[in-house]
This record gives C-alpha cells, structure tokens and sequence, in this order.
C-alpha cells in the first residue's frame, strides 16, 4: 500500500504542477515554460518517491515494466489503479484553484487536456496525434530503461528522465497536448467533459502501445548481462 500511495502522489504532482502550468501559468510561459514544468516535476518525483515505489507515476511505464519483468501483476493493476486515482485528484485540486479566477470557464480555458483537431494546440489531425503519442512514449520509455540498467549512473536517472519528459513535451505539446501518460489524460479530461472525453481512448492506448514498443526496443538493444 505504501507503494500504491506513493504513486498516487506522485501521478497527482505530475498533473497538477504540470497541467497547473498550462492553465495557470500558459500565457506567461508558453510552450517551453509547460514542458519544463512536466519534466521538473517527475524529476522531483524521482527523486522523492523512486525509492518507495519506483516512481512509475504512468500507466504506460508500468505496463513496459510488467512486460519486462520488473513488476509483478497484482501490483501492475494497483499502480495503475492508484495512478489514475492521483490524476484525478490532480486534476480536481487544480480545477477548485483555477476556479477561484472570475474569468476562468473551464470549457473554454480547459484543464490541460488532451486533444486532437478542435482539440490540439496547434490543429494536429488523429493520425498525427497517434503516431506522435506511440513514439513519444517509446523514446520516455526507451530513456527509463536505460538509465535505470544496473549498468548506467543511477544516481543521475532523475536528472536524465526528467530532461527527457521536457524534451518530448516540447515537440508534443503543439500536436497533442502531450499525454504520454493515461492517466495525466484520465484526470482533466473527467472534469473538461465534452471532446476531452470523446478523444480520451487515444491518449490510452497509443501511450500504452508506445509503452510497449519501448520495452521491445529495448528488450532488443539492451547491454548484454
């Protein structure tokens, strides 16, 4: 349980501080000041519970993880379930703030969502949002096998997932949002309703699928012993 909590704590910082950034802190920080934002919290995170739990904080991480081996399935389906939970509560803090604003309308200012189209920053179609959301998670993933071998300076993966998380939100932010991450994508878009639900299912599986590519890549490249 201590590790389910952890989780879920972890996820809820991801998604407040990072989706906070958005609608919050958006017009002052643009683009890059978000991505930052997202990759200084799961370094944070790394850091503050990657010894209680691993810090997957990512239902796509943990299902990689499953795959490789590394966690077992009950806890798997708990992670992801403690994850999810910590998304929403992200989402659900940050929502009681941003509604505290007189102006702020919450289907027009959103919650940090996800989308495609209507729904993507810059007007990205589904097909682009799906390839993107697949080898982005694949590259995160790629990062987090590889810093993390028993082989690599662990003390630094922190440093190295974090940077990694930061780079992938500023190629995707103008497409999708970046998800990478159902859960980051479950909690705001349960509160926005609307197309933020309808185009929830892709922002679960292409990172799960990137997720999964990710492990096999690795499972092929990886240092020998």
């Amino acid at each position: 349980m201590k590790n389910y909590l952890a989780e879920m704590f972890g996820t809820f910082v991801l998604v407040f501080i990072g989706c906070g950034s958005a609608v919050i802190a958006g017009g002052d920080v643009g683009f890059l000041g978000i991505a930052f934002a997202f990759g200084i919290a799961v370094l944070a995170m790394v850091y503050a519970i990657g010894p209680v739990s691993g810090c997957h904080i990512n239902p796509a991480i943990t299902v990689a993880m499953l795959l490789a081996g590394k966690i077992n399935t009950k806890d798997a389906i708990g992670y992801i379930i403690f994850q999810i939970i910590g998304g929403i509560l992200g989402a659900g803090v940050l929502y009681l703030i941003a509604s505290g604003l007189v102006n702020y309308d919450i289907a027009i200012n959103g919650l940090g969502q996800n989308g495609y189209g209507i729904g993507s920053p810059n007007g990205y179609d589904m097909q682009s949002a799906f390839i993107a959301e697949v080898v982005l998670t694949a590259i995160f993933l790629l990062v987090i096998f590889g810093v993390t071998h028993k082989d690599s300076n662990t003390k630094f993966a922190g440093i190295a997932i974090g940077l990694a998380l930061t780079m992938i939100h500023i190629v995707g932010i103008p497409i999708t949002g970046t998800s990478v991450n159902p859960a980051r994508s479950i909690g705001p878009a349960l509160f926005v309703q609307a197309e933020a639900i309808s185009q929830l299912w892709l922002f679960i599986i292409a990172p799960i699928l990137g997720g999964v590519l990710g492990a096999l890549i690795w499972k092929i490249i990886k240092p020998v012993g």
